[in-house]
C-alpha cells in the first residue's frame, strides 16, 4: 500500500516537473521572439503543453500561466473579440496573423507569427490616411489628365510623358486605395488569395511605370538644357515609343511572381500585399535583386547623372551671362531667348523635385525588401506599413507639383477650373515659361 502511494506521489511529481519545464520553455520563447509559434519553429511540445494550448469555441484559449505576461489593452482578447474576425491561427498563439482567412494562411510567412496584434489605432490612422490620399490622388491626377488632353497648347510630346505619369498614378490609387480601406477596417486581408496577388501586381506595375516616366521626363530636360539647340527635339512618335516600351517592359518584370520567380504575399500588417522578401531561397532573392537594379538603382543613376550635367550647364550659362553683362557695363543681358533658358531651368527644378519626391516615396519599400533579405529581425508589422504609406502618398505629389509650378498648366487650369487655379504673381514669367515648354515641339511641327 505504501509502495503504491509512493509511486503515485512520484508520478505526480514527475508530471509537475514536466509541466513546469513546458512553462519555462514557452516563457523563454516569448522573451526572445515574442509570441512565437512553437510548431512553426519545430520546437518540442509535450502532451501537457499541447493540451494547455488547445483552442476553445473557435478562439485562442490562453495558457493559465500566461496571466503572468503583461499585455496592453489593445491586445486584450476580450476587447478584440467583439470587433475582430474569428481566429484562424493554427499555432494557438495570439498574433497579428490570428484573423487571417484560412485560404491565404499558406501565403503568410512564419516570421509574422511572433508578433502580437497591432494597436487598432494604427489601422484607424492608416484607413483615414488612405481615404484622404485616395480621393486627393484620384481627383488630382484626373484633373491633370483632363487639362493636358483638352488644352491644345499643352499637347506637346514632352507633356505626353507627364500625362502617362498622371495616368499611372491615377490607376494605382483608383484600384488600390479601396481594397486597403476595406482591409484596414477588418484589420486583416479579407479579399482572398487571388486579389492579394493582383493587388501586389498592380502596386509593382504602376510604381515601376511611374519611376520610368520620371526618368524619361528627366532625360527630356537633359536634352533641352544640356544639348540646347543642337539637340534633336522629342517627337510625338518618340514619346509614344517610350511610353509603350515602359508599359511592356514593366509588365514583363511584374509577371514572373505569378510563375514561381518570387511571389506576391500579404505584408506583415496584413492590410496590403507585396513581394515575398522573407523567402530565403536563392531563386526568390535573385528576383528582388534584379528588380531593385531595374526599378531603383538604374533610374537613380540616370537621374543623378542627368541633373549633374543640367546643373553644370545652368551654372555655366549664368556665368557667361554675368561676364558679358560686366564687359558691356549693363545690369543684365537677359533677352527673350535667355528668359526662355531661365524658364527651362525653373521647369527642370520642377522635374527634379518630382523625381526626388518619387524616390523618397519608394525608398522605404527598397529598405523593407532588403531588410527582409539581409536582416529580417528588424522587420515588424509596423515597419512594413511605411512602404505603403510613402508609396501611396507619392501619387498625390505629382498633380500638386504641376498645378503649382507648371505655368502653362496653371493658366489652362485657371480657365477651365478657376476654383482650383493657383494664380502667380508674375504673368510675364509664366508666359515665358509656357513658351519654353513647347519650344521643342514647335520646332518639330515646323520642320
Amino acid at each position: 500500500m505504501e509502495e503504491e502511494e509512493e509511486e503515485s506521489k512520484q508520478k505526480r511529481k514527475n508530471e509537475e516537473e514536466l509541466e513546469e519545464k513546458d512553462k519555462n520553455q514557452y516563457k523563454t520563447l516569448n522573451s526572445s521572439s515574442g509570441f512565437m509559434a512553437l510548431e512553426g519553429l519545430g520546437a518540442y511540445k509535450s502532451p501537457q503543453l499541447e493540451q494547455l494550448s488547445q483552442k476553445s469555441s473557435g478562439r485562442v484559449s490562453y495558457l493559465n500561466w500566461t496571466s503572468e505576461i503583461e499585455m496592453s489593452s489593445w491586445n486584450n482578447p476580450t476587447d478584440l473579440e467583439e470587433y475582430s474576425l474569428p481566429s484562424t491561427n493554427p499555432y494557438g498563439n495570439y498574433t497579428v496573423v490570428d484573423t487571417v482567412p484560412k485560404e491565404i494562411l499558406h501565403m503568410v510567412d512564419a516570421h509574422w507569427y511572433q508578433f502580437p496584434p497591432m494597436n487598432p489605432l494604427w489601422y484607424g490612422l492608416l484607413m483615414l490616411f488612405m481615404i484622404v490620399m485616395g480621393f486627393l490622388s484620384v481627383a488630382g491626377n484626373f484633373v491633370v489628365i483632363w487639362v493636358f488632353m483638352n488644352t491644345k497648347s499643352l499637347r506637346s510630346p514632352a507633356n505626353l510623358l507627364v500625362v502617362n505619369l498622371a495616368f499611372s498614378d491615377f490607376l494605382m490609387m483608383f484600384l488600390m486605395f479601396p481594397p486597403m480601406v476595406i482591409t484596414c477596417y477588418w484589420r486583416t486581408w479579407v479579399l482572398g488569395a487571388f486579389f492579394c496577388e493582383l493587388y501586389a501586381f498592380f502596386g509593382s506595375l504602376f510604381g515601376c511605370v511611374s519611376i520610368w516616366s520620371m526618368v524619361w521626363i528627366t532625360l527630356d530636360r537633359y536634352n533641352v538644357i544640356v544639348k540646347g539647340v543642337s539637340a534633336e527635339p522629342l517627337s510625338s512618335k518618340g514619346a509614344l515609343l517610350r511610353i509603350a516600351g515602359t508599359w511592356i517592359l514593366t509588365l514583363g518584370w511584374c509577371l514572373p511572381p505569378f510563375f514561381g520567380w518570387n511571389r506576391y504575399v500579404p505584408e506583415g500588417n496584413m492590410t496590403a500585399c507585396g513581394t515575398d522578401y522573407l523567402n530565403e531561397t536563392a531563386l526568390s532573392r535573385s528576383y528582388l535583386y534584379v528588380y531593385s537594379v531595374f526599378v531603383y538603382f538604374i533610374p537613380l543613376f540616370v537621374t543623378i547623372y542627368s541633373y549633374f550635367f543640367i546643373v553644370k550647364a545652368v551654372a555655366s550659362h549664368e556665368k557667361t551671362m554675368r561676364d558679358q553683362a560686366k564687359k558691356m557695363g549693363v545690369k543684365s543681358l537677359r533677352n527673350e531667348e535667355s528668359q526662355k533658358t531661365s524658364a527651362e531651368c525653373r521647369l527642370a527644378k520642377v522635374a527634379m523635385m518630382t523625381v526626388t519626391l518619387w524616390f523618397i516615396a519608394w525608398t522605404p519599400y527598397l529598405a523593407i525588401n532588403w531588410a527582409g533579405m539581409l536582416n529580417k529581425s528588424i522587420v515588424t508589422p509596423i515597419f512594413s506599413i511605411w512602404g505603403s504609406v510613402f508609396a501611396k502618398a507619392n501619387a498625390v505629389y505629382n498633380p500638386i507639383v504641376y498645378a503649382i509650378s507648371h505655368p502653362k498648366y496653371r493658366t489652362a487650369l485657371e480657365k477651365k477650373l478657376p476654383c482650383l487655379a493657383c494664380n502667380g504673381d508674375n504673368d510675364n514669367v509664366s508666359e515665358t515659361a509656357s513658351t519654353s515648354t513647347t519650344a521643342a515641339a514647335e520646332k518639330t511641327e515646323n520642320a
